[in-house]
């Protein structure tokens, strides 16, 4: 058996150098083809239910407002109802014929089964589900203390980002079989760049990403998974005082409006990834082929000039650095 391995260990570095070099090239050009054709025959969003997590504020609101310039039915949820409300308000007057007001918080099972419920119960169907909601903690893993900013705020992380996802997926899939639907996952780029003090944040969408593959496996051609990816984009998210506490603000911010006309667009040409900004999709190939050389590069982005970008954030609060912070999406 291992004379099999030591075999393979040869053999495999070869295959796929030449895979890579010949096969890559021609399945980008076939992808965008494919791309170009489905743009001419996109599907049709009016009457369409879409049900968005997160939708409060952020990519959620702004996915909730170009859907409905499309003449989809919302079913918008998030914990923050006055904000809901206002957004429900502004999407039917840009086109959506009806959106609807729900208050869960997707880290609890009976809130998603909820929320589900209440949408087929108003609408009848569910044609997309877009699980967008998510939050961001920062800081060193050693630093954190048992406290509720600390480990708890750890699995409050993983409980909204992944199991938020999770759970509502598991009770929109039957009603999403029926209409032949779409799961839109918002995802990002921290799933596999594991940026420095994102610890928590980077693991709940390596988790995120690793269960809609498989699941997109299991479920076929039955209803379509698209995976986002995301870089940094413009929102309560990743504001200037966050990008300085992970050494991110070098990376240049995508607008929201952008990134959410690229998932809608790439939605209705039923594609199976969307990046943006598109860029993001080289630096993959660093992280998975020059491992060594791509942590190098993130351990002299976590060191160089910290104590000086400290300094500012804490001048600029005129409070003490807090290593520890959660923004809502």
């Amino acid at each position: 058996m291992d004379l099999i391995h030591k075999f393979l260990n040869i053999v495999s570095p070869i295959v796929t150098t030449i895979l890579f070099i010949f096969v890559l090239p021609v399945i980008y050009v076939s992808r965008l083809l494919r791309s170009c054709s489905a743009s001419s025959y996109p599907k049709e969003l009016a009457g369409k239910v879409v049900l968005i997590t997160g939708a409060s504020s952020g990519i959620g609101e702004n996915l909730a407002y170009e859907y409905a310039k499309h003449g989809a039915c919302l079913a918008l949820v998030a914990r923050r109802e006055d904000l809901l409300v206002a957004v429900a308000e502004k999407a039917k007057e840009l086109g959506s014929p009806d959106a609807i007001v729900i208050k869960a918080d997707v880290s609890k099972l009976e809130d998603c089964k909820r929320f589900v419920n209440e949408t087929i119960s108003h609408f009848g169907k569910l044609d997309c589900l877009i699980n967008n909601a998510g939050i961001a903690t920062y800081g060193l893993f050693e630093d954190k203390d048992q406290g509720a900013g600390g480990i708890k705020e750890c699995v409050a992380t993983m409980d909204i980002n992944f199991w938020g996802s999770v759970n509502a997926t598991h009770f929109a899939l039957p009603h999403l079989r029926k209409t032949k639907g779409r799961i839109i996952v918002v995802n990002s780029c921290a799933g596999w760049l594991n940026a420095p003090r994102m610890n928590i944040y980077n693991a709940s969408k390596a988790a995120q990403q690793s269960f809609f593959e498989t699941l997109r496996i299991e479920l076929g051609s039955d209803i379509g998974i698209t995976i986002v990816t995301l870089g940094v984009v413009k929102t309560a998210m990743a504001n200037d005082d966050d990008l300085i506490k992970t050494n991110l603000e070098w990376m240049p911010m995508k607008s929201v409006e952008g990134c959410v006309k690229a998932i809608a667009d790439g939605a209705r040409r039923g594609d199976e990834y969307v990046v943006e900004p598109k860029w993001i999709d080289t630096v993959i190939l660093w992280v998975m082929l020059l491992p060594e050389l791509s942590n190098l590069g993130r351990r002299i982005m976590m060191t160089t000039g910290q104590e000086t970008k400290l300094q500012k954030l804490i001048s600029k609060n005129n409070c003490s650095f807090q290593s520890h912070n959660v923004k809502q999406r």
